[in-house]
């Protein structure tokens, strides 16, 4: 993949692991796509998420009384894996499938991440993202769903494959053997990386960010 005229600014990916398994088929996928990003100058790191000890979110919504880029809970591993995160210039959401839905610690971890976010002006505006699922047999749909909806209601720029950004595998690495989904990891990750170019070397202004209209249907 061809670089902006030279060499690409400093860019950051960062790709959350929402796998209790710290190589597991999660980390396969990411890693493919990964690799993609880092063919075309841009840096990727995967943190993991999925072993940590990380509390659900309390809906205290303390995180927009204090404004301090953290979240109030302490004693958990949750505020230390921040720093990294919110300068990074895009997010990659990878979970494996627990009952058809996002794995537990990753979904209290995004909870959390996209509520501080959101208190401290959004992080991850305009950003680029983009979510991937492993899964064994079925259910990979409804959590690429869940994991998407988080892109999507933080005005992400979200990337796409030829597919459905899901792959296929039991036993950690099998999904090396899922052809097709390896494909997709590849076409999504070259497809991140073209709109983080397109995006850096653009000179056309954003949209100004507008202040969020609540409404409740109760009345």
């Amino acid at each position: 993949m061809n670089k902006i005229k030279g060499k690409l600014n400093t860019v950051k990916v960062i790709a959350l692991n929402g796998s209790p398994k710290r190589k597991g088929n999660t980390y396969h996928a990411l890693r493919v796509l990964g690799n993609e990003l880092e063919a075309a100058g841009i840096e990727f790191e995967i943190l993991q998420i999925g072993h940590l000890n990380v509390r659900g979110c309390m809906g205290c919504l303390k995180c927009y009384d204090n404004l301090d880029g953290k979240c109030s809970i302490s004693g958990d591993d949750f505020n230390d894996q921040l720093p990294k995160i919110m300068v990074a210039d895009g997010l990659v959401l990878g979970s494996p499938v627990h009952y058809s839905g996002i794995a537990g610690t990753m979904k209290s971890f995004l909870d959390r991440l996209f509520y501080v976010s959101g208190a401290n002006g959004n992080w991850f505006r305009h950003k680029v993202g983009a979510a991937v699922v492993a899964v064994r047999r079925s259910g990979g749909s409804s959590t690429l769903d869940g994991l998407n909806h988080y892109l999507n209601y933080s005005e992400m720029i979200i990337a796409t494959a030829n597919y459905w950004n899901i792959i296929h595998g039991s036993t950690p690495g099998e999904a090396a053997k899922d052809t097709e989904g390896v494909q997709i990891m590849r076409v999504l990750g070259k497809n991140m990386a073209w709109i983080m170019m397109m995006k850096e070397s653009s000179t056309v202004i954003p949209p100004e960010k507008e202040k969020k209209e609540k409404m409740s249907f109760i009345r």
